[in-house]
């Protein structure tokens, strides 16, 4: 486990595996650990907890294919990726989605997208703009 970590947040997941390794391909975050119904995934800024839902829970909860998004929530997470567009064919090719390059939009020197994992969760990516001021939004 990382001592110095600056936040963590947990992710109730019905597919552990699948949706841990879903933000290791798209948001780089590393496998620090996984045992039973949870892993830890890490970068030098956050430590993720993905963890089983609860039988009783996870049995009223319904994940399509694909994952219908859930945006009814007070919460989105926010990774830093290299790359959009590849981030984008990551999450295509892991089960998830990341909105056209056409929905991004500039802010504060970078450029961000939603999008959702394998599970419906929505999340936000971002990427150090290059070359460019533009601190427009949609």
């Amino acid at each position: 486990m990382t001592e110095h970590t600056v936040a963590a947040a947990v992710v109730y997941a019905k597919d552990v595996t699948r949706l841990s390794t879903f933000y290791t391909r798209v948001a780089g975050l590393s496998l620090a650990h996984a045992e039973g119904g949870f892993s830890t995934l890490e970068s030098p800024a956050l430590q993720l907890f993905v963890v089983a839902m609860h039988g009783d829970i996870a049995a009223r909860v319904h994940v399509s294919q694909p994952p219908v998004r859930r945006e009814n929530t007070a919460l989105k997470f926010v990774f830093p990726v290299e790359s959009l567009r590849d981030a984008r064919r990551a999450a295509a090719e892991h089960g998830g989605a990341l909105k056209p390059a056409e929905a991004e939009w500039a802010f504060g020197g970078h450029r961000y997208c939603d999008g959702h994992d394998t599970e419906g969760n929505v999340f936000q990516l971002r990427e150090r703009a290059v070359g460019t001021d533009d601190e427009t939004n949609d």
